[in-house]
């Protein structure tokens, strides 16, 4: 099944917008797992088990895994999320941004290696590097456009001579001749809620995946209103809103797990409520 069809199933199934960040910090892990890393896939693990249902994506960050020398812990965990919540999406968050080889070495290791349905891109290089990843049938090519951060506007709210900014022009592309073959997506934080709307304007069917709700601020209604389209049966413009702190750590002892289930259902919860 492709990235786009999974992602319409596990909206549909769990009746979620809600996409879970798995950022694994040792440092914050609860109780006797605090501080060590080996027990990453467990503490992931757990989540996953007490979330599944509630979600349209996971989202494991590959630096939290790689930092602590848990990238075979991220193999065994997205085989896992595979195997115990087969409806739903792994989206491998990685802005990788490489050309040639380099970028085809990359997208092997996303979806060879760790078997992920999606990755997120930095396009800054251009469509040459964003081809490699578009070689294997039905993955999903998440680019990066207008981010959470305030940072982002440094180059991405510059206008180019055309008049567009910098970041309406990846949507447009990315909308239209990069999107050969229906398999790209676009990141837009939910600090921006103008700017998700602009990028849906230009691009009204692409898939947005919109980190910034929880520990950054994003308003959830808004960025409802702002980035989804579609109606009553059917989803014409789907959006993963992410969150992670949030949930992860919403509880710090033993029930952590379920602490985290509790903070997921009030999320999709609260998203589900602004589609009315």
């Amino acid at each position: 099944m492709s990235f786009v069809a999974a992602l319409a199933g596990a909206e549909r199934i769990n009746r979620s917008l809600l996409c879970v960040g798995l950022d694994p910090d040792p440092a914050r892990f609860p109780g006797a797992m605090k501080g060590d890393a080996s027990r990453t896939f467990e503490f992931c693990a757990a989540i996953v088990e007490h979330t599944k249902d509630l979600v349209i994506a996971f989202k494991p960050q590959i630096a939290y895994f790689a930092a602590s020398g848990a990238e075979a812990q991220l193999e065994r965990l997205i085989a896992y999320i595979h195997d115990t919540a087969p409806d739903v999406p792994v989206i491998l968050d990685a802005k990788r941004g490489d050309m040639g080889s380099t970028a085809e070495q990359y997208a092997r290791e996303v979806f060879v290696r760790y078997k992920a349905d999606a990755v997120t891109l930095s396009p800054l290089l251009g469509f040459d590097s964003i081809e490699p990843y578009l070689r294997y049938e039905g993955k999903g090519a998440i680019l990066l456009c207008r981010t959470s951060n305030p940072g982002g506007a440094d180059l991405q709210d510059l206008r180019l001579d055309s008049g567009e900014k910098v970041y309406e022009r990846i949507a447009r592309l990315a909308a239209g001749t990069w999107n050969t073959g229906g398999q790209i997506g676009l990141v837009v934080g939910a600090t921006y809620p103008a700017e998700i709307a602009r990028v849906r304007e230009i691009a009204p069917e692409l898939p947005l995946l919109i980190p910034g709700i929880g520990v950054q601020g994003g308003d959830p209604a808004a960025t409802v209103r702002s980035g989804w389209r579609g109606t009553a049966e059917r989803t014409t413009g789907p959006i993963i809103v992410s969150s992670s702190r949030a949930v992860l750590y919403a509880g710090s002892g033993a029930d952590y797990a379920e602490a985290a289930r509790a903070a997921a259902d009030a999320a999709r919860r609260e998203l589900a409520a602004a589609l009315v």
